[in-house]
């Protein structure tokens, strides 16, 4: 979708994406910032009036409950990336993080195909006033 047929009054439903195991080798600690890096994404996109969501925070309770047991086995592979597709189905937009990462891309190609805006940068997502950010009632 391009960002000038993105209606600017009513809140979108963003999916931030970038590395999360790309770089890490499957260290722990790497994995855990990488993740960390995603979430801090998750406030600056709230104040501009939107509604965050990194699909780790869908696809992990999925992926323990199905018994993965660590990032990049084979039950993870088996529901990331479709639980990330499915998600994207619901979104509005995507915010790609700079970063190598074979899941992020897989994320902006299904963004593409279903008409979605890529942004890439926070101030390209449009800044919606208190009013416009609130449903009405």
């Amino acid at each position: 979708m391009p960002l000038s047929s993105i209606s600017s009054v009513q809140p979108m439903l963003v999916l931030i994406c970038g590395p999360y195991l790309s770089g890490t080798h499957g260290d722990p600690a790497l994995i855990a910032a990488n993740r960390e890096r995603l979430e801090s994404w998750a406030l600056p996109i709230y104040e501009r009036g939107h509604l965050p969501l990194v699909g780790e925070w869908m696809a992990l309770p999925i992926i323990h409950s199905a018994g993965g047991q660590t990032p990049g086995d084979a039950v993870f592979n088996t529901y990331q990336y479709p639980v990330a597709h499915r998600l994207l189905a619901r979104c509005d937009a995507v915010l790609r993080l700079p970063g190598e990462s074979r899941g992020a891309d897989l994320d902006v190609a299904r963004a593409h195909e279903l008409g979605l805006t890529v942004f890439t940068n926070i101030e390209q997502l449009p800044r919606l006033t208190p009013a416009t950010a609130s449903p009405q009632t």
